[in-house]
């Protein structure tokens, strides 16, 4: 089924509708949202009560899955000429843009006044940039027009901890900012690794993603850099005192893994062995962000466990 702008194709109108309003919301993207939110909230100083933090995580994934709606309303064109994102709901004509934006505004407009509602307008407003600098800053300007895009547009995707964080404190701090660094980082050889071995669909679409645009060499070279200072970074919670030196050890351990992945890459120059290489270095850029939150929220956890036990 071709992509029809704003009109609905009736004959793949069905029972899917819920099934289809979903997907506009990016569920898996969502996924790592509600994590790395969760992980803010419950190792940041204070508490909630707990039906006001499961309301706050509820608002943030609502107000990411609205910045997935808004982006795949603007980037229909573009979706429906992709092979891993020809079949989402508005290319595959299930839903209209028209739908798809209003869906997106009302999900934003809810998840905001609902957070500075039940917790704090410092909360609420991070969760506000947040979309606006998806849906706007990302979507409708960087995304077309830089091979930066990912880079400045990763801030996005790395404010979730920051607003589990203010959620319960209120402020943004030190602690917070290293949160959204983690991730920051992380995005950049994240993604252009999936832009190495999907260089082709980019290229169909006329995103200027960085391997289309200043090559596969400089590519390697920027993954590289970014990967090497993510690893650094990731340690800083136990260099600033709110992690153990546990932490820190599985931290130094994790990023010499990434590295090793990015180095490995770093040194393909053949097509079929990049490609190879990009992938597998994607798939463990998943398991080392999962990973590196999972461990500092038990290591956290643990730290306030006995320092209550001994009070």
């Amino acid at each position: 089924m071709a992509y029809i702008g704003d009109q609905r194709d009736n004959t793949a109108w069905g029972g899917a509708e819920v099934e289809d309003y979903f997907a506009l919301l990016k569920p898996r993207v969502m996924s790592l949202v509600i994590f790395t939110a969760i992980v803010g909230l419950l190792i940041a100083p204070g508490s909630l009560h707990p039906l006001l933090a499961v309301t706050a995580i509820l608002c943030i994934a609502i107000g990411a899955g609205a910045s997935g709606a808004l982006n795949m309303w603007y980037d229909a064109d573009i979706d429906a000429v992709m092979s891993r994102t020809v079949n989402r709901p508005i290319p595959a004509g299930r839903i209209t843009k028209s739908e798809a934006l209003s869906f997106g505004l009302v999900l934003s407009a809810f998840s905001v006044a609902i957070l500075g509602l039940v917790t704090n307008w410092v909360a609420a407003g991070l969760l506000a940039f947040t979309i606006f600098f998806y849906a706007v800053i990302y979507t409708m300007w960087l995304k077309r027009w830089t091979p930066q895009n990912i880079v400045i547009g990763g801030a996005a995707g790395a404010f979730p901890p920051m607003i589990g964080w203010a959620a319960v404190t209120g402020t943004i701090t030190i602690e917070s900012t290293v949160l959204f660094l983690i991730t920051f980082l992380w995005t950049p050889p994240h993604f252009w690794a999936l832009a190495l071995y999907k260089k082709g669909d980019y290229a169909e679409a006329g995103i200027p993603m960085l391997p289309n645009v200043a090559g596969e060499r400089v590519t390697q070279n920027q993954i590289l850099i970014y990967t090497l200072i993510l690893a650094a970074i990731s340690v800083a919670p136990t260099l600033l005192g709110f992690a153990s030196l546990a932490y820190g050890i599985v931290a130094a351990g994790l990023g010499l893994a990434f590295t090793f992945y990015a180095v490995r890459l770093w040194q393909q120059k053949e097509s079929v062995a990049l490609k190879k290489a990009a992938r597998q270095l994607f798939a463990f850029s998943l398991i080392y962000l999962f990973v590196v939150y999972l461990v500092l929220l038990a290591d956290v956890s643990v730290a306030n466990f006995m320092a209550g036990g001994s009070a």
